[in-house]
């Protein structure tokens, strides 16, 4: 293995943001998260309560921690997209997911 391009350091810069958002912040993995936190029921000072999600041990801290997932996406990503023959195409789709949730938080901020 030889040195990484510009762009590829990019597509598994991309890849590794969009992983580590699916598996710390999405809802279609929250079965990943589920067993590793529990629910704590909190009442706010107007009356209202609010669901907390408290980690439970080193894996559940592990999971909500957007730099601890990001290290083993990057490994991943890196894994998938030297050693897995269609391993690019799927950093390539994460890359494009990552960029199209870019975008999407800036125009979020424009409107």
């Amino acid at each position: 293995m030889g040195s990484i391009t510009w762009l590829e350091l990019l597509l598994l810069g991309l890849a590794s943001f969009r992983l580590t958002r699916l598996i710390v912040d999405d809802l279609i993995m929250e079965w990943l998260r589920k067993p590793f936190f529990h629910t704590k029921v909190v009442e706010l000072e107007d009356g209202k309560k609010e669901e907390w999600e408290i980690p439970n041990g080193w894996i559940g801290e592990g999971l909500s921690c957007h730099w601890c997932v990001g290290v083993w996406s990057a490994l991943i990503n890196f894994l998938l997209y030297y050693y897995i023959p269609f391993g690019y195409f799927l950093v390539l789709i994460l890359a494009i997911a990552g960029l199209q949730s870019i975008f999407y938080k800036w125009s979020e901020k424009l409107s």
